[in-house]
């Protein structure tokens, strides 16, 4: 299994085989780093102007081969266990899912380590923060069949039931008692 840096597992034995599609891959299939980036590294922008901006690798191709990919997540619930997030307005507490890297730095991947890919590459997906421990202090892995923890789905209904009362319409006579 990949481990981060301080030697804790990420969960997952290759990062890319549980990544998603390339952050820059624009809906017609173009390179949006050569677009937007060109100064980043002129090469590679060249040779992607050269083919139209065409993304080398493709939808379903070897991300690992491109120097340029990343896969961040957007995720609102947990990839291991499903738990969904729920924030509320104007409240500091932490999130429920957090972003959890599967990738870290030169030499993290198992492309790279045995000579192939063109990394380092960012890695990340959505994991709750009960399951996210889970995967960093045993061998949970996010690939597992788990069911959200009990307190977590406490602290998920503590958070609906304050969102659909902080919801719920009232009448100013009845915010405001008019015997004060």
């Amino acid at each position: 299994m990949e481990h981060t840096p301080d030697g804790t597992p990420v969960g997952a034995d290759d990062p890319y085989a549980v990544a998603g599609v390339c952050d820059h891959l624009t809906d017609d299939g173009r390179c949006r780093f050569a677009l937007t980036r060109s100064d980043d590294d002129p090469a590679f922008a060249a040779a992607r102007r050269a083919d139209d901006y065409a993304c080398h690798v493709g939808p379903d191709g070897a991300w690992r081969e491109c120097p340029h990919y990343r896969s961040t997540t957007a995720g609102r619930e947990c990839r291991r266990c499903g738990l969904a997030e729920v924030r509320i307005a104007h409240e500091d507490a932490r999130p429920l899912v957090e972003e959890h890297h599967l990738s870290y730095g030169v030499g993290s991947s198992r492309g790279e380590a045995e000579g192939r890919g063109a990394g380092p590459h960012e890695i990340t997906v959505a994991l709750c923060r009960w399951c996210h421990a889970k995967v960093h202090r045993s061998f949970a892995r996010i690939d597992d069949d788990a069911s959200p923890d009990p307190e977590a789905i406490a602290e998920r209904e503590r958070r609906r039931s304050k969102e659909r009362s902080e919801s719920a319409f009232e009448t100013a006579g009845e915010r405001f008692d008019e015997n004060e």
